[in-house]
């Protein structure tokens, strides 16, 4: 496809957005005309692979879902009007103001989550991310299924690659546990992948091993104690 080697620019949204996103709703086939009907084509070459999540195992008929994240570049952030239905709200974040807000409690961040945005802390701006995406355009991503780890003062996913990541299918439906507390569990190991949690805003990421198919891996983020 004609991917663009700079960032994009979004489209102004159509005119009648609310009826057209009904139409949509009710009936796909719709998008297509809505198409026709601008003279446009979607920029799906803009859309970039970038990681792939299932949800773990937590409980016993929990919901689960299998989590693709796209990431896509653009100049300037787009109009956005939430549905109010799956979307109620929108804001726009550096990776460190969106860490901030996790960790000052103003927003919460699935583990996924959370994750991601530290990845993205990696890159400097928003060109050095695009170059980045393209060049490992061809990789694909690896898709990843944590295992839940319980411990005595909080929770650990596992991630592919950790020391006690077990690729077991028993773990498709069981959780770990031991009595030991999350500082023990660390001073034992030395090949991680994981991020390690005590709270719902307190999450570290521990990365030791390599990344894989070009893509890159969060740097080691522990929250200092005294901002909690």
């Amino acid at each position: 496809g004609p991917v663009a080697s700079e960032p994009g620019r979004a489209l102004a949204p159509p005119p009648a957005l609310a009826d057209w996103r009904a139409r949509v709703r009710q009936d796909p086939q719709h998008f297509l005309r809505l198409c026709a009907h601008l003279d446009c084509t979607p920029d799906i070459w803009a859309l970039h692979d970038w990681s792939a999540w299932l949800t773990p195992f937590t409980q016993r008929r929990g919901r689960r879902f299998e989590t693709t994240f796209f990431l896509c570049c653009l100049c300037e952030p787009p109009p956005v009007f939430p549905d109010l239905v799956e979307v109620v709200d929108c804001q726009w974040s550096s990776p460190s103001e969106a860490t901030e807000s996790f960790i000052s409690k103003e927003i919460w961040l699935a583990p996924p989550q959370f994750y991601e945005i530290r990845r993205l802390e990696h890159f400097a701006s928003l060109s050095d991310l695009h170059k980045f995406c393209l060049d490992r355009e061809l990789e694909g991503v690896e898709r990843w299924l944590p295992i839940t780890l319980l411990t005595a003062d909080g929770t650990i996913q596992l991630l592919p690659g950790d020391e006690m990541y077990l690729e077991d299918s028993n773990y498709l439906e069981n959780l770990m546990s031991t009595e030991k507390k999350n500082e023990e569990i660390m001073k034992e190991g030395k090949k991680f992948h994981r991020i390690v949690m005590y709270n719902r805003h307190d999450y570290n990421i521990h990365v030791t091993v390599q990344s894989k198919y070009k893509h890159v891996y969060p740097k080691n983020y522990v929250v200092s104690k005294s901002r909690l």
